[in-house]
């Protein structure tokens, strides 16, 4: 049995919020974690919003129960929040799952270079409300027999597929980073770019996302 030993009890209670807020948009989620010394970075990917979330997570120390160097394992997001205790600052990682299609194709670890454009912090909640407020008119006035969901979903990649200011970064990332807890209240996000990806920074979590797409032939496999 490996055991994470986490920081404090804040890290505790913030890994458990992450995952389920993930869990809430996907009950069978799956997360890969990938640790080496006393740092661990969450990967998940909420579905609703096809960008890759990062969590990082301080540890208290490495590792039990023989894995010392590093830990690279894809596991149940569910199995992984129930064994969080809070009290204890500790953490159980489940068995291994086979992972999505995404848990192959993570952003890189380096290389990555400031991006300028990026809107204030206010600036970036009133895009998200403003794109949500657009959603549900749009959606409304719709009549009952187009109200289907291939109609939703063309509304919706129609407003969050926009880019925000002068950045190339899509709306829905900065959906993604509030609706998951990233993008809070002091929190001073920064955008930064590497090959093909863009990642969107806050001291909460990282939203990462291609600006071609996940499914693009130029990926990096680990």
């Amino acid at each position: 049995m490996t055991v994470l030993h986490l920081a404090d009890e804040g890290e505790a209670a913030d890994l458990a919020a992450f995952l389920s807020r993930l869990l809430h948009y996907d009950r069978g989620a799956a997360v890969r974690l990938q640790a080496a010394g006393t740092a661990l970075a969450v990967f998940g990917r909420p579905p609703s919003f096809e960008v890759l979330a990062v969590r990082a997570v301080r540890l208290a120390k490495p590792y039990e129960s023989g894995i010392e160097v590093t830990l690279d394992v894809t596991v149940s997001a569910g199995e992984l929040l129930e064994s969080v205790d809070e009290a204890g600052a500790t953490a159980v990682v489940p068995g291994a799952v086979t992972g999505p299609p995404w848990a192959g194709v993570l952003p890189p670890r380096g290389g990555w270079r400031p991006e300028p454009g990026l809107p204030a912090p206010d600036a970036l909640r009133s895009l998200v409300a403003a794109g949500v407020a657009e959603f549900r008119s749009r959606t409304q006035e719709l009549p009952s027999e187009r109200r289907t969901r291939a109609e939703l979903d063309r509304i919706g990649r129609d407003i969050w597929s926009r880019t925000v200011g002068e950045t190339r970064l899509p709306v829905r990332a900065v959906h993604a980073a509030q609706s998951l807890g990233f993008l809070r209240p002091g929190a001073a996000p920064a955008l930064f770019s590497s090959g093909a990806w863009l990642r969107l920074r806050t001291p909460y979590g990282s939203i990462a996302v291609r600006r071609a797409g996940l499914g693009a032939l130029d990926v990096s496999v680990r």
